[in-house]
């Protein structure tokens, strides 16, 4: 099954805009929105940092760092929130995926526990992460973007577009126990033009509605069986000129979403909160009399 994108684009209500106001933090690959700390965003940066976490609000301030215990940072490119793969806290999970030359044996996604913001400056250490080392079908990939089902945890990584279509596989909670690496499961491809490739992935809370950032739109999916994505109707949510370098996205809430983007062409890494018109609908009130989209 493809599932054809195309892009008819319409510009999103910008809610605020801001630059991000940490020296350490200038190429913010990935974003989560912390279900933990009211107003905390967490983010990382791309290749080149060490495996530390930034904790930061949508007015770009900056509120500290911690370092993942037990982990590296070879290419990290994306982040996500989701149910840890053993026990009932709430994990950020962290894709060390990147892989621009396609070399990689295998790639490694992190789950920790989430921390709280540190209190003071410095290196505080989060819980030990968990390992899943992951290999693709049919040799390596450039994935950039990945979600957590929050319905059973499943795994879902998306591969840049370099040639054919972006794919979507899959890892299912249990691959988590795996002493060595597993082979994810290919769910589909994603006909998303090669001029288009897909930098960061978010999945609503509710697990009803998936954003795939590409370059210059947020292309918006409802998941089906097995995770399947189906395209979303309506014109795409447009970002030309918003910012330079953008990678990342996160759902603030069920019909608004953060960007944030790397420091580029003299400018700084910014942060956008920002509701597509033709995007997520909010979800109805159980006393509203409405139905869920």
């Amino acid at each position: 099954m493809v599932a054809l994108v195309v892009l008819l684009l319409q510009a999103p209500l910008v809610l605020r805009a801001a630059p991000i106001r940490s020296a350490r933090l200038q190429e913010t690959s990935g974003v989560v929105v912390s279900r933990a700390h009211h107003g905390v965003l967490w983010s990382h940066n791309d290749s080149g940092d060490g495996p530390y976490l930034y904790a930061i609000d949508l007015s770009g301030t900056d509120r500290g760092r911690r370092r993942v215990a037990g982990a590296a940072a070879v290419d990290w490119e994306d982040m996500a929130a989701g149910p840890c793969p053993t026990g009932r806290k709430a994990c950020l999970y962290i894709g060390d995926t990147g892989d621009n030359d396609r070399h990689r044996r295998w790639v490694t996604v992190y789950a920790v526990a989430e921390p709280a913001p540190p209190a003071a400056r410095g290196d505080t250490l989060t819980a030990a992460a968990q390992v899943l080392r992951v290999r693709y079908p049919g040799g390596p990939r450039d994935v950039e973007a990945l979600y957590v089902a929050p319905s059973d945890g499943a795994l879902f990584l998306v591969s840049k577009v370099r040639s054919g279509s972006a794919r979507l596989y899959r890892v299912d909670l249990a691959h988590w126990s795996a002493d060595t690496a597993v082979t994810a499961v290919l769910v589909q491809e994603l006909r998303i033009p090669r001029s288009e490739p897909v930098t960061g992935a978010a999945i609503r809370a509710d697990g009803r509605l998936v954003a795939l950032r590409v370059p210059d739109a947020v292309l918006f999916f409802t998941p089906g069986a097995e995770g399947r994505l189906a395209p979303r109707g309506g014109p795409k949510c447009g970002l030309p000129g918003l910012q330079v370098q953008g990678e990342a996205l996160a759902f603030v809430n069920d019909s608004t979403l953060v960007l944030t983007s790397e420091r580029a062409r003299g400018r700084r890494a910014a942060i956008h909160t920002v509701r597509c018109p033709s995007g997520p609908a909010p979800i109805p009130s159980a006393d509203s009399g409405g139905k869920k989209p």
